[in-house]
């Protein structure tokens, strides 16, 4: 006696390859988004880093820096954004294995991880290593570093999350600041609160 053969047919495999493409389609651009919203995690908490760092030196000396090294600023390697607590263009290079500081300690800055993402078309240095345009109003004019000769200070983040043209910039301050505008960030920015200026998880270039 012969035993019947049971199997898919074809129309139900082709039905069952459909739905899994459907899944797909939808499940990955969420996921993506997802990923791109996790390495934000890493501008956050070396802002805060930042500030802290600043809390510490302006209790010491009375007054905030703008250079790196003067308030012991370092973040771990592997960084995807550069990090600024200053208006000049003085990075800590970090396009090689041993990172190297500009002599006599005048960087206001630390570049982005080039050793590690050294990809140019997406790792544009031309854009990450650019002092960024504070936008994110507070209740004094914005600015990048020393605001004058107010005792505020605010530094800022600027990094590559997904692989699109646009960067995810942060900003943090000693000022309570409002935002509004043209800040993706919007409502009351407490003094040592990182604001996402301008979101890369929401830009398509």
């Amino acid at each position: 006696m012969k035993k019947m053969m049971k199997g898919f047919t074809l129309i139900e495999l082709m039905i069952v390859v459909a739905i899994i493409g459907i899944l797909a389609a939808i499940a990955i651009p969420n996921f993506v988004k997802f990923q791109a919203r996790s390495k934000q995690s890493e501008a956050k908490a070396n802002l805060k880093a930042m500030f802290t760092a600043q809390k510490a030196f302006a209790a010491e000396k009375d007054k905030f820096s703008d250079k790196v090294g003067e308030v012991g600023f370092s973040p771990e390697r592997n960084n995807r954004y550069s990090y600024f607590t200053g208006a000049s263009a003085n990075l800590t290079d970090r396009t090689v294995a041993l990172e190297a500081p500009t002599a006599g300690g005048v960087d206001t800055g630390v570049m982005y991880d080039a050793f590690k993402y050294n990809d140019p078309v997406v790792f544009v240095p031309a854009t990450l290593n650019t002092v960024p345009a504070i936008i994110c109003a507070g209740a004094t004019v914005p600015g990048l570093g020393l605001v004058g000769t107010t005792p505020i200070w605010t530094g800022a983040a600027q990094g590559q999350i997904d692989n699109d043209t646009a960067a995810d910039n942060w900003s943090i301050s000693t000022d309570n600041r409002s935002l509004s505008g043209t800040c993706d960030a919007t409502g009351p920015n407490p003094s040592g609160e990182p604001a996402n200026e301008k979101n890369d998880v929401n830009q398509n270039t």
